[in-house]
């Protein structure tokens, strides 16, 4: 038995008429009911019940054309990969995002994503560092964005952009009248973070070099429920530049920009040094790079601040040229 053959046997359990299968098939209908046949003495048994008026397919037939339609299914669906891999900016591109990340860059990017990829079907996985980078190391996503640096063997590193941090505090607080607030004023503040497993917990003490009380009972999953805690005037936290502009919504909590020297994060992009999209991840870092210039909060630090970066352990002033 063989692929032409199951492709006969579905198109006649679907046209129940011999003439009309062999049409859809491109044979003529002698040359599709002797394959049948054929089919049939090798399996011992009959698949059609077949009439001068009518063709019906046996209660084993059916159970067989269940199984020939998943092999047709599974067959196009490597045909399709083997497209894929001779074009990499066509076929699913699954890509991974810490989820610190993902509510807030994406909506800067997806659409020029689609714009300049159009055959491309992108399908978004979200999870903290550890995950996405062992789903990369498997295969089982294509590339993925988060917070550098990262111990990365046998993959490629790509810079994106750096984020800086913003300060979020209640709106009645003493500092919210200041224009902006030093990593020293909020020394004696009850910092809230993120639980651990999130990178940005780790970055955001960096960044602020904290030596005061941070609220160790509490155990926040994400940006959006620090942003709730700080309304309730239970603390201050960071944010980083993409999550700010959701944040301003928030009625009860004011954002403030860091005095002297802003700590910021470096956002990048990794994929595996054997894969087949490298051409498709070259593109989408372009795409990434281009339209986070559109972000607000970012562009307005780097054009007029002194930029530390303090991701990795170590500080590293830069000063952004306007």
């Amino acid at each position: 038995m063989n692929i032409r053959e199951l492709q006969y046997l579905v198109a006649v359990a679907e046209m129940r008429h011999f003439g009309k299968a062999a049409k859809r098939c491109f044979v003529s209908q002698p040359t599709l009911s002797t394959q049948l046949k054929k089919v049939e003495e090798e399996l011992g048994l009959s698949l059609f019940e077949r009439t001068n008026k009518s063709v019906m397919i046996t209660p084993v037939g059916e159970q067989i054309l269940e199984q020939a339609k998943k092999i047709l299914h599974h067959l196009e669906s490597i045909k399709k990969m083997a497209e894929s891999s001779k074009d990499s900016l066509s076929g699913s591109f699954r890509l991974g995002i810490i989820p610190t990340l993902g509510p807030y860059l994406l909506p800067y990017i997806l659409k020029g994503i689609k714009s300049a990829l159009p055959k491309l079907e992108l399908i978004i996985y979200e999870n903290k560092t550890e995950v996405i980078l062992s789903e990369l190391h498997h295969g089982y996503l294509d590339a993925i964005i988060l917070a550098l640096p990262i111990k990365h063997e046998g993959l490629i590193q790509q810079h994106l952009f750096h984020e800086p941090f913003y300060i979020a505090l209640p709106k009645q607080h003493q500092l919210a009248s200041q224009e902006k607030i030093s990593m020293k004023a909020i020394q004696e503040e009850t910092l809230l973070l993120l639980e651990e497993g999130h990178c940005l917990r780790e970055q955001a003490l960096e960044a602020c070099k904290f030596s005061g009380h941070y609220a160790s009972d509490f155990r926040a999953t994400s940006l959006e429920t620090l942003r709730h805690i700080v309304a309730l005037g239970s603390g201050v936290t960071l944010l980083p530049a993409l999550a700010v502009k959701s944040s301003r919504a928030e009625k009860e909590i004011v954002i403030k920009s860091i005095a002297g020297n802003v700590p910021t994060r470096e956002v990048g992009m990794l994929w595996r040094s054997s894969t087949l999209r490298e051409g498709c991840c070259h593109k989408m870092v372009a795409i990434i790079q281009k339209h986070i210039q559109g972000c607000d909060e970012i562009n307005a630090i780097a054009k007029k601040s002194v930029l530390t970066k303090v991701i990795g352990g170590t500080s590293k002033d830069k000063i952004a040229k306007k």
